[in-house]
């Protein structure tokens, strides 16, 4: 890695500024100023501060001062194609499927518990590495990949909220203004930011908080059987009329933009990089609140599945519910006496789809500027990329504004898209979580090494299921099956690739390791 000081371009800083007295150290966990970091990569380096003494006890005053990132991270577990898996499972499946659910979100703790780690050991954030780590025509493909990526899951996003716009306003506002409505929320996101970073993360915490209680409401008001609740958490069940459900299940989980985020927002309070006891201090505090983030995801995802399996399972109209009618298949079978549950639903999914598209647009910052080193003012970077989501969803909602049939189509590519990028973001982020030479004494040890491994290997073929057997039902004739199979072959051999650099880099780099020693001691390298 290249020895160099550097600005981050983005919004989130962390700093090298070593605070001996705990006052300090506690103060500057409390500020949310951005400092510059101008010091040499040995300053910086985890493998360069001796152990300060014992670890400091557990404190819940700087558990909440560490509060705020998971909460920005768990928004992906929460976006309008998470609850679409949702609802689709609840109504076809029943409460059959929430034991895949939990296991889903145990399998995404883990690599945003990756990510976090990255972040805060390195000082850099995934795309910054992957900048450093890969030649350039890789690291320009996995740009590629990562901006379709987040442009695919933008695109669900604005809809979804859009969608959410059209069911509050009654149907008269069409999907087009709302995406154009959703749109502006750019500009939410800029004011909020230049108050500083605490309140952009107190304004997810709003949002998440009111999905809680909209889909809370929604559970009280409907009733499921707790009982089935429980088995269905519990006893593992899949049969063959449900693999589509359990496959959109797991795929919606794991969001590619989602891991570049991550290692980003962990930078946002200050760490004394050159002690170890710090570092791993915000490890493990960071640790703890993505626990209790993505648990509340978890409850909120528990609460929507539930909700459809108890109205709509095993009843003739189940197959045909989406996001788009969903919330008037509610009103049908269960009305309101309060307080209509369209309206409720309604709500819950407006905070689902502003949330998620803020973060995008937030994400979008960290991916451009990471890979491309751009140093871009906040609103051009942030305008650029929302641009990029906003553009051709104005195009798509006036197309597909003529029927549900062609947007549940839409969705099916757009969640191929999603599961075609996982692999391009979670094989580099595996690959630098386990090199020694970037982590220092925080790399990930074997046995996390294998367990994440084969977490990764079946994700990749969940989501490589779902992708051939999309494509198999949707592509036909022979120049289209050929341009498809060229295309295959060059998807496999990048993520070969990527594999292949990763061991190679480990070859490389303690070769080059041994040849210092060696150097240094006079003897040869066998």
């Amino acid at each position: 890695m290249a020895s160099h000081g550097k600005e981050v371009a983005a919004p989130l800083l962390s700093s090298s500024g070593a605070r001996d007295s705990d006052d300090e150290s506690e103060r500057a966990y409390e500020s949310d100023e951005k400092v510059e970091i101008s010091t040499s990569d040995d300053e910086l380096s985890p493998a360069a501060g001796a152990l300060d003494g014992p670890p400091r006890p557990f404190s819940w005053r700087k558990l909440w001062r560490f509060m705020g990132p998971g909460f920005l991270m768990c928004i992906a577990f929460l976006d309008p194609g998470n609850l679409e898996g949702d609802l689709q499972a609840g109504a076809i499946a029943g409460y059959s499927l929430l034991w895949l659910l939990l296991w889903a979100t145990a399998m995404g703790l883990l690599i945003q518990l990756l990510s976090a780690r990255l972040g805060v050991a390195t000082g850099r954030h995934l795309a910054e590495l992957c900048r450093e780590e890969y030649p350039q025509w890789a690291r320009l493909a996995l740009w590629l990949m990562a901006e379709t990526a987040l442009i695919g899951a933008d695109i669900q996003e604005v809809i979804g909220s859009s969608i959410a716009i059209k069911t509050l306003s009654g149907g008269s506002i069409p999907l087009w203004v709302g995406v154009v409505i959703t749109a502006l929320d750019c500009f939410i996101f800029l004011f909020l930011e230049n108050y500083g970073v605490r309140k952009l993360e107190a304004f997810f915490g709003f949002l998440v908080a009111t999905m809680a209680v909209s889909f809370a409401v929604m559970f009280g008001q409907t009733k499921p059987d707790v009982n089935e609740l429980l088995i269905g958490v519990v006893v593992p069940k899949l049969s063959s009329r449900t693999i589509r459900q359990a496959v959109g299940v797991v795929g919606c989980v794991i969001m590619p933009y989602n891991v570049f985020l991550h290692s980003a927002l962990v930078q946002s309070r200050k760490v004394d990089t050159r002690k170890e006891s710090r570092i791993r201090e915000a490890i493990n505090y960071y640790s703890i609140e993505c626990t209790v983030a993505l648990l509340i995801s978890l409850l909120i995802n528990v609460c929507v599945t539930a909700v459809f399996a108890k109205g709509f399972h095993g009843s003739e109209v189940a197959r045909n519910i989406g996001l788009e009618n969903a919330g008037n298949f509610l009103q049908e079978k269960y009305g309101g006496k309060i307080f209509p549950i369209l309206y409720i639903w309604g709500i819950g999914l407006l905070a689902s789809g502003q949330s998620s598209t803020i973060a995008g647009t937030y994400a979008g910052q960290f991916i451009m500027g990471g890979f491309l080193n751009l140093r871009l003012k906040k609103w051009v970077r942030a305008l650029i990329t929302r641009s990029c989501a906003i553009v051709p969803t104005i195009v798509v909602a006036l197309f597909f504004d003529t029927g549900e049939a062609t947007m549940d189509i839409l969705n099916e590519w757009l969640n191929v898209l999603q599961a075609i990028q996982i692999p391009f973001a979670l094989i580099p982020l595996l690959t630098l979580v386990s090199k020694e030479q970037v982590m220092g004494t925080f790399r990930i040890g074997r046995v996390t090494e294998v367990v994440t491994w084969v977490v990764v290997a079946f994700l990749i073929s969940i989501n490589g299921y779902l992708l051939l057997n999309f494509l198999s039902a949707e592509v036909h004739g022979t120049l289209m099956t050929s341009i498809l199979c060229a295309a295959l072959a060059m998807y496999v051999s990048f993520v070969i690739y990527l594999i292949l650099q990763g061991s190679s880099l480990h070859s490389r780099l303690a070769l080059a390791v041994r040849k210092s020693f060696s150097s240094s001691t006079g003897n040869s390298v066998v």
